[in-house]
């Protein structure tokens, strides 16, 4: 017995319809992006924070290697290489920074410029090490003289200067008589022969209206007149040991 047209197309058309309900959700599917674990997610976060802050280490790490690098040059470049002690520039530096002290806080010093009086003739006599040994030796002296918050530096050459806090010119120039003093009793020997050197001081009071470039020529002309009182004194001794 043959079913009927109306019944078989009904059954053909229910099949149709079942058939696109299965493949529906597959299809859905495909079209959605596929989701990352949270957990992988969270560590890839914590995996670039971590290389952010190693980077960030190192490049501190560098920028304080580089900083300390560049305070050695700059100390080096104000100090000088056979005495240890401020150069011309360092000196200076310092002064400057004295007399804007000075000039705020209404303080007062004294600027000693001093030379040796005699190194020329040690150095054509017996070689410019011993000329250096010489050197050594009152900066060595003038250093233990003064006290911490003072500076000494060389100028260049055989010329010294010396900043001091909080002196008068009374004591300012009881010192530079101190130093002179202490420079005459070294003694040096060299190849048999005993040396003196010598040395003459110029003073120059500062205070909050001083200025560097002046004081510096001030002392220095002092110095200079003190060095003509004292040519009487014989220019080196020497005396077979």
């Amino acid at each position: 017995m043959k079913k009927p047209k109306r019944a078989i197309a009904a059954k053909a058309k229910k099949g149709r319809k079942s058939s696109g309900s299965r493949s529906k959700p597959a299809a859905s599917r495909a079209r959605r992006p596929a989701k990352q674990p949270a957990a992988t997610a969270d560590g890839a976060k914590n995996n670039a924070k971590n290389e952010a802050k190693a980077t960030i280490r190192s490049l501190r790490t560098k920028l304080a290697q580089a900083q300390r690098r560049i305070d050695e040059l700059e100390a080096a470049a104000d100090t000088d290489f056979l005495l240890g002690i401020p150069n011309r520039r360092g000196f200076e530096r310092e002064l400057h920074r004295a007399i804007a002290y000075m000039t705020r806080y209404a303080a007062r010093g004294a600027l000693i410029v001093l030379d040796v009086d005699r190194l020329k003739p040690i150095n054509d006599s017996f070689g410019h090490a011993a000329g250096d040994e010489v050197l050594k030796a009152i900066a060595a002296t003038l250093t233990r003289q003064v006290r911490a918050s003072d500076v000494v530096g060389r100028l260049g050459g055989d010329e010294f200067a010396l900043l001091l806090w909080n002196l008068s010119e009374t004591d300012a120039k009881a010192k530079a008589a101190a130093f002179e003093q202490a420079i005459d009793d070294l003694s040096f020997v060299f190849r048999g022969q005993r040396v003196n050197a010598g040395a003459s001081a110029g003073v120059a009071l500062l205070g909050s209206h001083a200025e560097a470039g002046r004081a510096l020529e001030e002392a220095d002309a002092a110095m200079y007149v003190r060095k003509a009182q004292r040519r009487h004194e014989p220019r080196i001794r020497l005396i077979s040991s």
